[in-house]
């Protein structure tokens, strides 16, 4: 592998692209560059699955807990961030592996995306801000459907900071964000000697297995931890709340719903954000990504670290 190595190891929430990681960097002196959303924040350590010390088995790992909860932390500032994670490992002779389920962040890194600016219309900022006070989220978010429906079915509405972004990138230059982003991957090539895999499962497995790990998740304390977060101030329109099993959990916290309903929400809703990030990799990665059905290896880490290995080497010829 030369200087300009990058390894991206993608896939859905629960399936195995952690173990996958450190067992490939064991291997060939890698570092993980986590490529999480959530992960990013510190204190949001349970409902995102973030890997204990004892977990790294030794390998370096970059970009997790880099911001606190209160901080809005975007794809931008990640690719930067990112970025110097990766010099970092070349200047100390360490093969980047670039590793997680946030799909934009991801390809942000991979094709070093250009973002666009802060918008500047203050006038329509503060209509924004009142439609959405006077009519709610679901509204909001509706209007971007008018406009922008990829980025419509992309950004969740709680997540109004982006809903909010993309409305304004429409109103103060007439197309959409998304199309933006898409123009990005397809008029310029990846800066990096990339070798992207994608890790897929029978769904009906993936899905047991979310249950599982979050019944597992709340055994380990997930509740304390989110309730430890809304006694310190967090609610859900907090950017960093956005994520699985906090808004939910926060819901039973205020009366909103019980402790077993939001649990079931938690479960239904991490199975229908897998099924999107598998259709997200499928359209939005690389012509020449390859697949890992880990099914077909009987998900046996060593064979699946085997077959990337081999995938590698054969690119390189």
């Amino acid at each position: 592998m030369n200087e300009n190595s990058l390894i991206v190891i993608a896939g859905p929430t629960g399936i195995g692209k952690s173990a996958l990681a450190i067992s490939l960097c064991k291997k060939i002196n890698g570092a993980v560059i986590s490529a999480d959303s959530m992960q990013v924040y510190k204190g949001l350590d349970i409902g995102t699955a973030k890997i204990k010390e004892s977990e790294k088995e030794g390998v370096p790992h970059f970009m997790i807990d880099v911001a606190s909860p209160g901080e809005e932390y975007s794809a931008a500032r990640y690719k930067e961030d990112a970025k110097k994670s990766i010099e970092y490992c070349r200047k100390n002779s360490l093969i980047p592996v670039l590793c997680g389920g946030t799909g934009f962040y991801i390809n942000a890194v991979l094709y070093d995306t250009e973002f666009p600016g802060e918008n500047t219309d203050n006038d329509h900022s503060a209509y924004l801000d009142d439609y959405l006070k006077k009519n709610g989220k679901s509204a909001f978010h509706e209007l971007l459907k008018e406009c922008d429906e990829k980025s419509y079915s992309l950004i969740h509405e709680n997540n109004v900071k982006r809903v909010k972004r993309a409305l304004m990138f429409y109103h103060e230059n007439g197309f959409p964000i998304s199309a933006h982003n898409d123009s990005e991957h397809l008029n310029k090539k990846s800066p990096y000697d990339y070798s992207f895999f994608i890790m897929t499962d029978d769904r009906a497995a993936m899905y047991e297995r979310i249950d599982k790990r979050v019944d597992k998740m709340m055994e380990e304390g997930l509740y304390a931890e989110v309730k430890s977060l809304y006694l310190s101030g967090f609610r859900q329109d907090d950017n960093s709340m956005l994520a699985l099993s906090y808004r939910q959990l926060m819901d039973a916290i205020e009366g909103k719903c019980t402790l077993d309903e939001a649990i079931e929400r938690i479960k239904k809703e991490t199975r229908h954000y897998a099924k999107r990030q598998m259709t997200w990799f499928l359209r939005q990665s690389p012509s020449d990504s390859v697949m890992i059905d880990t099914a077909l290896f009987s998900h046996d880490i060593e064979r699946e670290t085997e077959f990337v290995i081999d995938c590698i080497n054969k690119k390189e010829g």
